[in-house]
């Protein structure tokens, strides 16, 4: 009979903090600067230069302590901890080791097995390291140092986790916590969150931990679920062939789904960690703390509790619009300006989350204002589009952040006449049959009968010309099409099936029952049926009216 085995999971998640400067030094911490131009002597290690402590660095680590229930160390020290490495210019790294800011906290996590506290041990302040470039094609290796010196926080968890599943709840309820807070944008495809997970297997209700390893270069929660999965796998493949698991750092490959060894714990370096000379010891004070308290945001579980009340959001809308601090923002701002909450809710889950997925893209890259959102919400409550029209103006409010009114009045409800469809109120108009085989003209008696039932005189002509142009029946550019002389028996129009009472407008009359073809010639419009088939054209022009009707307004 085979083993059971548990896993056991802990997590040393590092974020880089949102300030404009780094942690010791005035340079930039933007992303994606050019190569080691967000440098100076402080931040690339040069001697003599000496660091000054960011006070915004240690108020963001507070207030993270703070919202995961830490207790907060008042007196607290930086340390230096060395090794030689070519991204670390300095051959030391300003870190934490002794009196970290944070201690002895938790967050409270939700599976599909329900809820558990994750341990907090601690939560401590450093500074990031270069970054290495590797180029396979020259064989080089080249470094760029804009990231030396980005503040980070490093949150190490206790030992408490079983599964993947529970891993990805805790990052994410991490990730929430703290952008809420405004303390980091954790973003992993720029490294602005990056998590190491230390993994070992034992049997099934053993009270040691089995030897761990370390897993390093995971940058996704898809990849931090396989890997943790992969080396699972490993280690109790090992344990049942009766080998032993090595302590040791691991580099997972995501493209080939398997890990390597990286160094053993008799490879491991002696850090030889001292008290950091160039920093005084930090003292926070009672009424630090307070202030930070006083600071902090609304958290994700009062916004839930509130949009349900205040709202009257749906339990699951809330959990949707509440589950990235993005949304929330959106959700707030474009429904104080239009005061239609589920409206505004019901863009967010539906055409918002679709465009991003469709453009392979997370809810901090959304770039729409709310103001756009909400005038578009009024301009689909008020009737003055429909919620198709109203959908294709979001796409580009979402590429570009147009302005719905604006572009709604240039490009969708310009007054009648004002089309470029080339029809003018003094120009006359004809409802006619022509025969497809024989271009044979009938002028159909009167002119108030037409071809729809709708349309009396020009005027009335132009004014269905902007309905259907609203309703997206048919663009400008056809219209340009439509207005040149009918020389042939292939015209533009609105092709309609007899048997489906379909309506299409997209290009050359082919292979159809019937055709609605408006063309000009001088001052005469003709509104002609050319005819595909042998049904009387009385019958034909019941079924088109029968079919556009509805899009005249």
């Amino acid at each position: 009979m085979s083993k059971i085995y548990e896993t056991v999971i802990g997590l040393e998640v590092h974020v880089e903090l949102a300030t404009k400067t780094k942690i010791f030094c005035g340079c930039s911490t933007a992303f994606g600067g050019a190569p080691n131009t967000h440098t100076c002597p402080v931040c690339t290690g040069m001697p003599g230069s000496l660091p000054v402590l960011n006070r915004q660095v240690v108020e963001y680590a507070m207030a993270v302590g703070i919202a995961t229930n830490c207790s907060i160390t008042q007196y607290c020290k930086f340390d230096r901890k060395n090794y030689f490495y070519p991204d670390n210019p300095q051959n030391y790294q300003i870190s934490q080791l002794y009196l970290p800011i944070c201690r002895n906290g938790g967050v409270e996590i939700e599976t599909a097995a329900g809820k558990k506290i994750i341990g907090i041990h601690e939560i401590h302040m450093e500074e990031d390291a270069g970054k290495l470039v590797h180029d396979e094609w020259e064989d080089v290796s080249i470094v760029d140092y804009n990231r030396s010196g980005v503040p980070l926080i490093e949150i190490v968890s206790e030992p408490d986790m079983r599964s993947a599943e529970e891993v990805i709840a805790y990052l994410e309820k991490l990730r929430m916590i703290i952008q809420y807070l405004g303390a980091s944008d954790c973003k992993l495809n720029e490294g602005s969150m990056r998590a190491d997970v230390n993994l070992s297997v034992r049997e099934a209700g053993a009270k040691k931990f089995g030897t761990r390893t370390e897993m390093k270069n995971l940058n996704s929660f898809k990849a931090i679920a396989r890997a943790i999965e992969g080396e699972r796998a490993r280690q109790i493949e090992l344990l049942e062939a009766g080998r032993k698991v090595v302590q040791e750092t691991r580099r997972w490959d995501d493209n080939k789904e398997s890990s390597h060894a990286m160094r053993s714990k008799e490879d491991a370096q002696d850090y030889r960690y001292f008290p950091e000379p160039d920093l005084v010891p930090i003292v926070i004070s009672d009424e630090w703390i307070a202030k930070v308290k006083a600071n902090q945001p609304e958290l994700r579980t009062e916004k839930l509790e509130r949009y349900q009340k205040e709202f009257d959001l749906p339990k699951y809308d809330a959990e949707i619009i509440t589950g990235h601090k993005k949304f929330a923002d959106l959700f707030e701002a474009a429904t104080e300006l239009c005061g239609k909450p589920k409206k505004v809710s019901n863009w967010i889950m539906v055409e918002t989350m679709r465009l991003l997925k469709e453009n392979n893209m997370d809810p901090e890259d959304i770039r729409f204002s709310p103001v756009n959102l909400a005038k578009l919400i009024n301009l689909a409550d008020s009737g003055s589009i429909t919620n198709t029209v109203a959908k294709e103006v979001f796409e580009l409010i979402f590429k570009d952040d147009i302005d719905p009114e604006k572009y709604v009045e240039e490009k969708i409800l310009k007054p009648s006449g004002m089309m470029n469809t080339g029809f003018e109120s003094t120009d006359k108009l004809a409802v006619g049959y022509q025969d497809i085989y024989d271009n044979a003209w009938t002028l159909y008696p009167g002119v108030g009968y037409s071809a729809t039932g709708l349309i009396s005189n020009v005027p009335d002509l132009l004014k269905w010309v902007d309905a259907l142009c609203t309703n997206k029946l048919v663009s400008e550019e056809t219209f340009k099409e439509m207005t040149t002389p009918y020389k042939d028996n292939y015209g533009y129009g609105f092709v309609v099936s007899e048997e489906s009472n379909a309506v299409s407008h997209t290009g050359k009359i082919d292979k159809y029952n019937a055709a609605l073809v408006f063309t000009k010639d001088g001052n005469q419009i003709y509104i002609a049926l050319s005819n595909y088939s042998n049904s009387s054209p009385i019958a034909l022009f019941n079924n088109i009216q029968k079919t556009l009707a509805p899009f005249y307004g």
